[in-house]
């Protein structure tokens, strides 16, 4: 709401502004119309553009307005960041535990904090098998014309409900969607937290977003080292996503990646 407010003050200043220009030409009507008709053209443009802009910077992988953003670590290690969006889900969670127990392989897991207060024993479970958890936000709203109320409310329960399950190590936060734009960053950036997105995101693409071979492939084709995979693994519809799992475990693994958590790769980073 502030960010839209803040919208709405320029586009009546340049209103205002425009109104001004026109009462204060000289020559003939017609003249003054013709200067307002440009003028009123050109502010159509640069809103359109404007727009535009902001609409692409609201779910930027690579850019914010301020604060920490991740999306890959440069490192030469054979290492790669599993991390897993929503829930927990009583249906689902043992089920991705037991596939990465399977591997030996770390991860993280993005919680939203309404599902992670509805069932703190899974998130005990996921800590008591050595991953990590981060900050989805509590009730996974588009976070980019909220308030800084609303932001700090949807961030700190979150990291509350996480920490009253057992969890003591680093939070990092994603946002819903990706979906940020100025209040969001810059509640981050005050209290000194990372944004962490990703560089890969098989199951978002249409194209494969049904075929758990086709996301596999995706996987082990894309990856570098320093890598950061989101996948949704949590819901009846991630079917092809749970599928896809053993088969990027198992083949990654034999090509010499190391699974870490998020933490862990960023600590790369500081080397």
């Amino acid at each position: 709401m502030a960010d839209f407010l803040v919208a709405s003050g320029t586009v009546g200043g340049l209103t205002v502004v425009l109104l001004l220009v026109w009462r204060r030409a000289r020559g003939s009507a017609p003249g003054r119309w013709r200067l307002a008709a440009r003028a009123g053209l050109a502010l159509a443009v640069a809103m359109t553009v404007t727009g535009a802009g902001l609409y692409q910077l609201t779910k930027s992988r690579s850019l914010q307005l301020a604060g920490e953003l991740v999306r890959r670590v440069e490192t030469e290690e054979r290492v790669v960041a599993l991390t897993f969006d929503d829930g927990p889900t009583p249906e689902y969670t043992d089920r991705v535990l037991q596939e990465l127990e399977a591997h030996d392989a770390a991860a993280t897991f993005y919680l939203v904090g309404a599902a992670a207060e509805d069932h703190p024993d899974l998130v005990a479970a996921i800590v008591e098998a050595g991953h990590e958890v981060g900050n989805h936000s509590y009730s996974h709203p588009r976070m980019y014309f909220v308030s800084s109320a609303v932001v700090k409310r949807e961030i700190e329960r979150t990291d509350e409900v996480l920490r009253t399950a057992g969890y003591s190590g680093p939070i990092t936060f994603r946002p819903p969607g990706c979906k940020r734009l100025l209040t969001t960053p810059l509640y981050l950036a005050s209290t000194g937290r990372t944004t962490v997105t990703w560089d890969l995101e098989p199951d978002s693409l249409p194209e494969i977003a049904d075929d758990a071979d086709a996301l596999a492939d995706y996987v082990v084709d894309n990856v570098r080292p320093g890598s950061i995979v989101l996948m949704h693994v949590m819901y009846d519809g991630r079917e092809p996503s749970r599928a896809a799992l053993p088969e990027i475990l198992e083949r990654l693994e034999a090509d010499g990646y190391r699974f870490v958590t998020v933490s862990e790769l960023l600590a790369l980073a500081d080397r």
